[in-house]
């Protein structure tokens, strides 16, 4: 199989499967037994996700493309929470057998196709920490129930209103060349920032 093949079917099954994914996010957020900066980067993964507005896409057109780093920043987010190795990151993975045991595998798959713009993306889970939503910050949804609870139902309402499926995506998403130009379009930006 290509690799641009074979990065559009992993990318289709992770957008198909993004409103599921979302949770092992909230679980990783509200598992007091992951260090505090694990659910910190849980949290701000699932602010990225919900919100509208995020670095890669100014808003949501409609299309898959526009979560298509949602589903990239999700897994490597949750990658992050599980890095140290210790019994509670290892029962965490253990829950979710059908995430983590394939999640090295697929993510080499988008490593190969897309280089240095997956390893753009991943430089970007550290900031996931400092992202700001409704005027809160990351540790006013951990520490503060009447937030976590506005977090929770936003993430039911983006699970209720997200509408990528397998028929949508067989008939738009053969070649990943848009995504990868979404991608590199912003990564431009942010150098030109830089500069």
């Amino acid at each position: 199989m290509s690799s641009d093949r074979a990065f559009v079917e992993t990318l289709s099954n992770w957008l198909v499967s993004l409103p599921h994914d979302l949770k092992l996010l909230y679980e990783a957020a509200d598992d007091e037994n992951l260090d505090r900066t694990a659910r910190e980067i849980a949290v701000g993964a699932i602010i990225y996700v919900v919100s509208p507005n995020d670095f890669i896409s100014a808003d949501r057109d409609g299309s898959f493309i526009s979560y298509s780093d949602d589903c990239l920043l999700l897994r490597l987010a949750l990658l992050r929470v599980v890095a140290k190795k210790t019994e509670d990151t290892d029962f965490f993975k253990g829950r979710f057998p059908e995430f983590f045991d394939t999640l090295d595998e697929e993510l080499a798959v988008c490593k190969s196709f897309m280089g240095e713009l997956l390893d753009w993306l991943e430089s970007k889970v550290d900031g996931l920490t400092t992202l700001e939503y409704k005027g809160k910050k990351i540790a006013d949804y951990l520490d503060d129930d009447e937030a976590s609870v506005i977090l929770y139902e936003d993430g039911l309402a983006f699970r209720t209103e997200y509408d990528v499926d397998e028929a949508t995506l067989a008939d738009s998403f053969k070649k990943a060349a848009s995504v990868i130009a979404m991608i590199q379009r912003k990564k431009d930006e942010d150098d030109k920032k830089r500069t």
